[in-house]
């Protein structure tokens, strides 16, 4: 899908995966190399390393080899913007029933919000805490996880990695 010049990111899925890591929506960055957590500043692919979901550190230009690993890549909105602020509430309002579909048509075990905002608008939740939520989406738990994006400087790549070593040390106990 084409929108204002730039691509939306292909989905990176398969059936019953493990987690299925779900972006606000695409950066400036992603979307011109076609690429996931594609950006300069972008942790995303370090933290998934170093949180134990893969054995090396992924570059985005070989994102789609995350399925080895259980683990899959999806956005809430398509369209590209260069800050996850610029997202409208009427976008994830329209977005809501197709991201339910699609998770419950892939069946992971579980969805990683990475952010709370993009979960917050799908919800209507304010306050929500981060970890493993009380409600499932499409059938999979669901988790809210920092954003590892750049801009977010609130998190250290330590932290970072902590908190998202807690949903897979979740899956190696269920």
């Amino acid at each position: 899908m084409r929108m204002s010049g730039l691509q939306a990111l292909p989905d990176i899925l398969a059936n019953h995966l493990d987690v299925v890591f779900c972006g606000i929506n695409p950066g400036l960055t992603a979307a011109a190399t076609g690429h996931h957590f594609a950006g300069r500043g972008n942790r995303f692919w370090r933290v998934l390393h170093r949180a134990g979901f893969t054995p090396r550190e992924i570059r985005p230009e070989e994102g789609q080899t995350i399925l080895r690993y259980r683990c899959g890549l999806t956005t809430v909105v398509e369209r590209p913007t260069a800050r996850a602020d610029e997202v409208s509430a009427w976008e994830f309002a329209d977005a809501a029933a197709r991201f339910e579909q699609k998770i419950a048509a892939h069946a992971p075990r579980h969805v990683a919000f990475l952010g709370k905002a993009a979960y917050s608008a799908l919800s209507r939740q304010k306050g929500i805490a981060w970890g493993r939520q009380p409600t499932s989406i499409g059938g999979a738990a669901t988790w809210i996880l920092p954003n590892p994006s750049g801009r977010n400087r609130a998190y250290t790549l330590d932290q970072l990695v902590n908190a998202y070593r807690s949903l897979h040390q979740a899956l190696i106990g269920e």
